[in-house]
């Protein structure tokens, strides 16, 4: 057994033999790295390696390691590489954009710029692998290093790079004493190449895309913070910087040499090509900054000027229909400006100068010209010829100018609504705004409201015979359209009633399309609007219904007299119908309506017939008779001409005439008379006591016209005067047997000064009741009001139908001050209280 106090051996100092095993584990690892660098590590055990390093930094002396790994590789550098750099720089600088030599061209900049790249890449990739297996070899040691949150190995000797090839300094280069940072020289020679790309020439894209990817993989410290990447502090705003000034100059190239369009085309490409840029040859997270150095040196610098353009500028690309130009356009503006305040103004302001053409053309047009039959409507009745070309009457041509007006701005509509799906993608923000344009110039104009509404007459009486269900319904949609826009809608209303009245009542159009109209507007406008509308169908539907029940009644008295006359009859409620439908004749009285017009015997006899009739379910009501607005067939008897022996006044004629009802009065006259008799203009209207011009105008109708002569006038002139003698025209001839003659009354025509006028001082008239009334329904709910509140409260209310004047409002409040349905606050003369 062993004593405890035998001595121990002296060990040796751990130093000493530390020192020893870290000098060879050094002398391994340098060995290595040489052979790292010259290429020769596939003989190399990285486990021995790896061994040595995890001894070394086993004894804590890993920290020395990380040293020494720096000193080779700066020594490695200064030896073997910065020489090799320097020589390659210098062969290159001179084509380099840092020193212009105005001999160099860009073939030889590229030649020479392309190979210095290529020369720093394979530095940078030699470099990158040999760091890579030195980090495998470190990699206990590099393990240590995130432990103890330094940098790394990998992350310190990649920096090396950095720090001793891009950040070193040439001197003495091409005789100038400026030094010349290698990074400076490598990111000059990129933009020069992107430059060169953007010009078309032909550059290595893959090698800028290495060179910008080297750049993202070294930092500014060997931290390797995220937002300190060179590329990102150094080359990016460089780019950027270059890129800005390039774009600068190639826009006022283009606002010199080219027009709008090549300018929108060309943005467009730029913007197409950079984002390309982005993805080949540098880096995608510049994109945005890119297109931003684009949008604000192509798009904004000088959109005004481009805009402004005569020629191809803005006027001429709506102009001129050019909707691929507006497309881009629209995309341009879109990305610098999200409410697009620019295109929305110019659009605006184009719309309503286009407005304004229309109505200032519609005044510079002559519609005097001769016209082609049935082209100007139905306003020239009296006019010789049918057929034939004709000059247009002072009334035709106020209706061809109504229905050229809307035609106009509804091709304008048209032209917009394309552009709006085929280049704005039905943008919401400018639809609103072509909108409000559409609305401001409509509504500037005067007569916007009635010849709306002729539009709508003149499509639903002649526009839709014989059209499919698609034509009706863009009829139908174009006329929503127009009603959507106009302010005036109480006046439209009031010409709409009008028009509506006489479509009705002469079977001019297709009921079931009338009615779908007017649900429409029932759903656009409310039912206020279309109340009037609605009544005037059902008084047609009850007619109908009426004057089948009369045919039954008279077929069952067996009363051949009155069977041989056949009544088709419209009893009209007079609060639906206009006064003017009503007739001249009709004199509103607050009792009943009564017409003086003198019936024939037979018609008289009808009409106390009918009234019994009507009376027998409805006490006490009262029918007053109005012959302006009805019509009546009539079948004439024209025996043969003595003396003829040969054509058609040879045998007798028998002919059906379909004349207005006052027409039909005038005839009946001549059933007594012999042939050689006539009767004077005072004498019929003696007989009739039709109102002089209806009679004047009926009179025409059956006299002037060569295809409706059916009385002969003495003398035979185109205009019918009070001293004129009329007879039955016993050579009347006509090729067709049933002749409709022309009816004045029943036309939709423009309205003349006057009776414009007259219109308007009615409505005029409607809207102070109604002013009043909204007046009245504000106060008596609010109490008390101040005059601005109560002001604006009634043009709110009332904006759906028109827009009050301040005045009206002023006048009617004065007013209902002194009826005492308002009084004025004690202390406060521009507040209100409401007296119940």
């Amino acid at each position: 057994m062993a004593s405890r106090n035998r001595p121990r051996p002296i060990r040796r100092p751990l130093i000493n033999k530390d020192a020893g095993g870290f000098d060879q584990c050094w002398a391994t690892l340098q060995s290595a790295m040489t052979d790292i660098h010259n290429k020769n590590a596939s003989k190399l055990s990285f486990e021995n390696l790896y061994r040595a390093s995890y001894k070394i930094t086993l004894v804590k002396r890993g920290e020395e390691l990380f040293e020494k790994v720096k000193e080779f590789e700066t020594e490695w550098f200064h030896k073997h590489i910065i020489p090799g750099v320097d020589e390659l720089v210098r062969n290159n600088l001179p084509s380099i954009a840092l020193i212009q030599l105005a001999t160099s061209s860009s073939h030889e900049r590229r030649e020479a710029g392309e190979r210095l790249l290529r020369g720093i890449r394979k530095i940078w990739e030699d470099h990158n692998t040999s760091m890579n297996l030195i980090a495998d070899m470190l990699m206990y040691l590099e393990r240590s290093c995130v432990e103890t949150k330094q940098a790394s190995v990998y992350a310190t000797t990649i920096g090396l790079f950095r720090d001793h090839i891009l950040k070193y300094g040439l001197k003495d280069v091409d005789g100038s004493d400026q030094p010349f940072i290698i990074m400076d020289v490598v990111i000059a020679v990129v933009l020069d190449l992107i430059n060169m790309d953007r010009d078309g020439d032909i550059v290595d894209r893959n090698l800028l895309r290495d060179i910008t990817g080297m750049l993202e993989q070294l930092y500014e410290t060997d931290e390797e913070k995220e937002n300190e990447k060179l590329y990102t502090t150094i080359f990016e705003p460089r780019f950027l910087a270059a890129s800005e000034v390039f774009y600068k100059a190639e826009c006022e190239k283009l606002l010199r040499e080219s027009d709008a369009g090549s300018w929108l085309r060309h943005t467009r490409r730029r913007l197409l090509e950079e984002e390309e840029r982005c993805v080949t040859s540098i880096s995608n997270s510049t994109k945005d900054n890119i297109a931003a150095v684009l949008e604000k040196e192509l798009i904004l610098a000088k959109m005004d000027e481009f805009l402004a353009m005569e020629g191809s500028g803005l006027k001429a690309m709506v102009d001129n229909d050019r909707e691929e130009d507006l497309g881009i356009l629209y995309q341009l503006i879109s990305r610098i400006d999200k409410s697009k305040n620019t295109l929305k103004t110019s659009l605006m302001g184009r719309v309503m100068e286009l407005g304004l053409e229309i109505e200032q053309t519609l005044k510079n047009t002559d519609f005097s010209a001769p016209a082609a039959a049935g082209a100007a409507g139905e306003g020239e009745e009296g006019a010789e010829g049918a057929d034939k070309p004709k000059a247009l009457s002072p009334v035709a041509q106020q209706t061809a100018a109504a229905i050229k007006w809307v035609d106009d701005v509804l091709k304008l509509k048209g032209k917009f609504d394309s552009m709006l799906e085929n280049c704005f993608s039905n943008d919401l923000i400018i639809q609103s705004a072509i909108t409000k344009s559409f609305a401001d110039f409509i509504n500037m104009f005067d007569r916007g409201a009635e010849f709306v509404s002729l539009f709508i007459d003149d499509s639903l009486k002649r526009g839709l015979k014989g059209k499919s269900d698609e034509d009706a319904e863009v009829v139908l949609q174009k006329a929503i359209i127009l009603v959507r826009y106009l302010s005036d809608r109480d006046l439209f209303e009031r010409y709409y009633q009008k028009h509506l009245g006489r479509r009705l009542l002469h079977n001019k159009s297709e009921i079931h399309i009338e009615k779908e109209l007017v649900r429409r507007m029932r759903a656009e406008l409310g039912n206020h609007f279309t109340a009037k509308f609605e009544g005037m169908f059902k008084d047609m539907e009850l007619s109908k219904d009426l004057s089948t029940n009369y045919k039954d009644h008279i077929r069952n008295l067996g009363d051949d007299d009155r069977k041989s006359t056949e009544l088709a009859i419209h009893v009209l409620t007079t609060n639906f119908w206009p006064t003017d439908v009503m007739g001249r004749g009709v004199l509103q009285d607050g009792d009943a309506s009564r017409s003086d017009c003198i019936f024939p015997p037979s018609i008289k006899r009808l009409q106390e017939s009918f009234y019994k009739f009507y009376c027998q379910d409805r006490s006490g009501r009262v029918l007053t008779w109005v012959p302006s607005t009805g019509s009546a067939d009539i079948k004439c008897f024209f025996p043969k001409v003595p003396g003829k022996e040969s054509g058609p006044l040879s045998k007798d004629r028998r002919y059906e005439l379909n004349v207005s009802t006052y027409g039909m009065i005038v005839l009946m006259l001549f059933n007594d008379l012999a042939n050689d008799e006539s009767l004077s203009f005072e004498e019929i209207q003696l007989k009739t006591n039709i109102p002089i011009p209806d009679l004047t105008k009926t009179l025409t109708s059956l006299s002037v016209p060569p295809k409706f002569r059916v009385l002969a006038k003495e003398p035979l002139t185109k205009s019918v005067k009070p001293t004129d003698k009329f007879s039955f025209n016993a050579q009347f001839v006509s090729k067709q047997i049933k002749i409709r003659v022309p009816v004045i009354s029943s036309t939709s025509k423009v309205e003349g000064t006057e009776e414009r006028k007259e219109t308007e001082k009615k409505n005029d008239q409607t809207r102070a009741h109604v002013v009043d009334a909204a007046i009245v329904r504000i106060m008596k709910q609010r109490k008390e009001l101040s005059h601005t509140q109560l002001t604006t409260e009634v043009i709110s209310q009332l904006s759906g139908r028109f827009k009050p004047e301040i005045s009206l409002i002023k006048k009617r409040i004065e007013d209902l001050l002194a009826r005492e349905y308002l009084e004025r606050m004690e202390g406060d003369t521009a507040a209100y209280r409401y007296l119940a």
